[in-house]
């Protein structure tokens, strides 16, 4: 099977972040294993999806994971000019959930396995393909504590988020979570009688406010645009009718930290005004959502050369978006962003990448295995 092949059935599987993904997974499985590779199934604790780890070449000598993500964003936009889980050819663009972000990447290198697998590879090369990266990134940190099981500590880690095939250094950390403040409801002409929660959320929404507007301050990191930190609110939700006193208001939130900055540190001043709205008779809630640590692999390091070399371009410093590669740093590896497509494609109706874009990056993992070879 050739990369649009394998692009083909990987689009074919609705595999949104949130459900089970025993087909995909089990598909990848099957296809690997008749390529020789060793490859397993980690169930995660959910019970009905998996992370699939698999190496092509010695498992016990210091290798390259090549890391990606199964699962996709929902495709419910009317949007869309065909379904969005069949891939669509026009000209050099392949319409399709997912094309961009990220099983393209997924594509490129399974349609390399056969040629990697042909190889005397004296360095191994593995695939870590991961659960529902897109709703915080909760399937990767299973696997990521299993690898000592399957192999010796890698040499560095290559996310394959869509980056235009040119590497990238670093990113922000992300931390999200959930504000719940339940009052007591009753008739908007006695509001003595009740507890109203959206006039208690506006109390937590001006500290959200006020502490993202001291972001803006610094730290700073000119990498990243903007070069400083940032919080917002990002959903609101309360109430029933006018006339009724609302008696449950619930808003999202989210953190994003430049390196060296804990972005769960930057939720906390607006976790102890929530907690303070209990003073009052409210009973709140606060609900972790989503958090993985930034990235920021030093431009001297031997990965970014490497990638240099692949790419035939510098590595960028920084990206604005999110990835898997700071869990993998913060555990301790080496790790960098390269992959094919646009961000901008993704999260949208009539997703779509290139196909000089699947073959530029099969020709570098190939290229990859060539370097593990000699």
């Amino acid at each position: 099977m050739d990369v649009f092949d394998i692009l083909d059935r990987l689009v074919a599987f609705p595999s949104v972040a949130g459900k089970a993904n025993g087909d995909i997974a089990g598909w990848i499985e099957a296809y690997l294993a008749e390529q020789g590779a060793k490859v397993a199934l980690l169930p995660g604790p959910e019970g009905d999806r998996s992370n699939l780890f698999a190496t092509i070449g010695p498992a016990d000598v210091p290798g390259y994971i090549l890391s990606g993500h199964m699962d996709v964003v929902p495709a419910c936009e009317p949007q869309w000019s065909s379904s969005p889980f069949a891939l669509r050819r026009d000209g050099d663009r392949l319409y399709g959930r997912g094309t961009t972000d990220m099983k393209g990447f997924l594509a490129a290198a399974l349609a390399a396995a056969p040629m990697l697998a042909g190889l005397r590879l004296a360095r191994p090369i593995h695939l870590a393909f991961s659960y529902d990266e897109e709703i915080g990134c909760r399937g990767v940190p299973h696997l990521i504590a299993r690898l000592s099981e399957f192999c010796a500590k890698p040499l560095g880690v290559i996310v394959g988020e869509p980056s235009g095939m040119r590497a990238v250094r670093g990113h922000k950390g992300k931390a999200a979570a959930r504000v719940t403040i339940r009052g007591r409801s009753g008739h908007s002409s006695r509001p003595d009688l009740g507890l109203n929660a959206i006039h208690a959320m506006a109390d937590v929404l001006g500290t959200v406010v006020g502490e993202a507007g001291g972001l803006t301050h610094g730290p700073f990191d000119a990498a990243f645009e903007p070069p400083y930190s940032s919080l917002q609110a990002g959903v609101i939700a309360g109430g029933q009718s006018v006339n009724i006193i609302p008696d449950t208001c619930t808003l999202d939130l989210e953190a994003r930290a430049v390196p060296g900055i804990d972005p769960t540190s930057l939720l906390a001043p607006v976790k102890a005004r929530t907690e303070a709205c209990e003073t009052d008779g409210f009973r709140v809630e606060w609900t972790p959502l989503s958090a993985y640590p930034a990235l920021s692999l030093p431009q001297d390091a031997p990965l970014a050369a490497l990638l240099q070399k692949l790419t035939g371009q510098t590595p960028l410093a920084a990206v604005s978006y999110g990835t898997e590669a700071g869990l993998y740093q913060a555990a301790g590896f080496d790790a960098i962003i390269c992959g094919p497509g646009d961000i901008g494609r993704a999260h949208k109706p009539d997703e779509y990448i290139f196909a000089s874009e699947l073959t530029a990056c099969r020709q570098m993992i190939e290229a990859l295995g060539a370097r593990c070879a000699a």
